[in-house]
Parts: structure tokens; C-alpha cells; sequence
């Protein structure tokens, strides 16, 4: 299913602050927000395909001010679920409010994003004396993304975000998220060396985490347009969520040693300040 025309609802929320309650080792939040509900990207792991409609928090800053009374200034991750530059955010410009709203108050955020949309903001970011922005990427082969990000934008447009945040003084990086056993294991070489060279100022990345319907559809996927991978799949999920732990060691690895000879940061704690 596609989603690029997906209905688009206006809805109320009682809530738009979430705290993180473990440690996050990857993107180092302690909340999270998220403006809109579901996602048009289409992206077949992920649980926002099976909504066709997307709801738009329209009292989301007038209820993140009444939140962030008495909390701590600590980093605020947005986008953690749900993209927050969706083609709908051109319209509505929440993410662009909270952001405003989070820079005068002087909290760190970190943006999770496919979209190069973020770049309308920068007058904004370069404000915040704490920001990231980390765009996320699945491969560097352009038809591969096109048949499991399906509506997402192109991923030479997000690199070329990359680089243009980065020249404006605004973190900037690449996180490999999912990482999909089968389509990286040839390539990792190939989009370090792409990050290295747009710039960006560090590489992270996350395993793939199926779950319920999304790990049937996504195998569904497979067994229709790579078949050959289906007994990795088989061998290394089991019946689990996640690639086995022998599959995640091999791989962290492996990202590790080539991002150290490209001195590529694997970690939000490497960079100087």
C-alpha cells in the first residue's frame, strides 16, 4: 500500500512528552516527541504502514508548554517514531513551532529524519546551542530503498541535507536504521565511504526489530523479491524479534572497523565538542 496520499486528520492531544525510561545508548535522549501520528514514508518494517491515515497533533506546543514545567533541560529527541517532516509539516509547521520553542527555552534536541525538509529550518537550529539532526538510511543502492522506503525522499537528497547542515555549523549524521540482513553486508564499505564524504560527523546504527504483523509482511516482502534471503531470515530471527546475537556481534564489527579507518564516530559520546 502506498501511502503518499494518505487521508491526513486534524486531532487533540492530552499529551506530546514522552520520557525515555532506559538508557539511550544510540541517540542519548531523555524524551521524546513526536508532532504527527503515522507516517507517509511507507517503509515497510515499520508499523506505520498498516494506518492510512495521518494525524496531525494540532495543540501539540500549547501542550509541550504546559509539559516542560520543571524539567530538566535535558536532550529532546524528535521524530523518535513518526517522521516529523512529512509533506504534511510543509502546512501545519509544528515540528518547526516545537523547535522554536525548545531553542528559547534552551534545551538540547536531537531530529530524526528522512527528510531533507529540515533544511527549511536551519535558521532555527544554528539558534540551539545543542542540536543534531541524523538522517537515516537503510542502503546506498537507490532501487533498493525505492522498493522498501517507498515514498520516502531519495537518499541523495538526505546526504546532500547532510553536507548542507554540516557547512551551516548544524551536527549532522548518518544512522544505518534498520540494519536489513542480506542488503548490507556487501555494502557497508560503500555507504561509510559515502557518509565520510558528504561530511557528516559520525555513523550510527540499530538492527532490524520485527514484531506481530510487521515481521510477517516484511518476510512476505522477502519471499516475493529476494527469495534467496529467506533462509537467512529463517536462520538468524527464529523465533525472535531480533537477528540472532552472533548475526548483530559480526556486523557492529565489522561497522566498527570500517568507520575506524574512515575516522568515522559509531557513537553520539565520540565527538569533541
Amino acid at each position: 500500500m502506498l501511502l503518499n496520499h494518505m487521508k491526513k486528520k486534524e486531532i487533540q492531544t492530552k499529551f506530546i512528552l514522552k520520557k525515555i525510561t532506559k538508557y539511550d545508548s544510540l541517540f542519548q535522549g531523555h524524551y521524546t516527541i513526536d508532532p504527527y501520528q503515522n507516517c507517509e514514508f511507507g517503509c515497510i518494517y515499520c508499523d506505520s504502514t498498516y494506518d492510512d491515515t495521518l494525524y496531525i497533533l494540532q495543540n501539540a506546543l500549547e501542550i509541550l508548554k504546559t509539559e516542560l514545567i520543571d524539567i530538566p533541560k535535558k536532550r529532546i529527541i524528535i521524530g523518535s517514531v513518526h517522521d516529523p517532516y512529512q509533506s504534511a509539516e510543509e502546512t501545519y509547521n509544528i515540528t518547526r513551532s516545537i523547535i522554536n520553542f525548545l531553542t528559547e527555552n534552551n534545551f538540547p534536541i536531537h531530529i530524526l529524519t528522512k527528510s531533507p525538509l529540515v533544511l527549511r529550518d536551519i535558521d532555527l537550529l544554528k539558534k540551539n546551542k545543542d542540536v543534531h539532526v541524523t538522517f537515516s538510511f537503510i542502503s546506498s543502492d537507490s532501487f533498493i530503498v525505492s522498493q522498501i522506503e517507498k515514498n520516502a525522499p531519495n537518499i541523495i537528497s538526505r546526504f546532500q541535507a547532510i553536507q548542507k547542515l554540516q557547512k551551516n555549523n548544524i551536527c549532522s549524521g548518518v544512522a544505518l536504521i534498520p540494519i536489513l540482513p542480506g542488503f548490507v553486508e556487501d555494502s557497508l564499505d560503500d555507504i561509510i565511504a559515502i557518509t565520510k564524504s558528504y561530511q557528516a560527523s559520525y555513523f550510527l546504527s540499530e538492527h532490524l526489530f520485527l514484531k506481530g504483523d510487521q515481521q510477517r509482511i516484511f518476510f512476505d516482502f522477502i519471499k516475493q523479491y529476494y527469495p534467496t534471503l529467506l533462509t537467512l531470515y529463517d536462520s538468524i530471527f527464529k523465533d525472535s524479534m531480533f537477528p540472532d546475537q552472533t548475526y548483530q556481534n559480526k556486523i557492529n564489527k565489522e561497522i566498527k572497523k570500517i568507520c575506524g579507518r574512515n575516522n568515522l564516530p559509531t557513537s553520539i559520546l565520540e565527538l569533541s565538542d
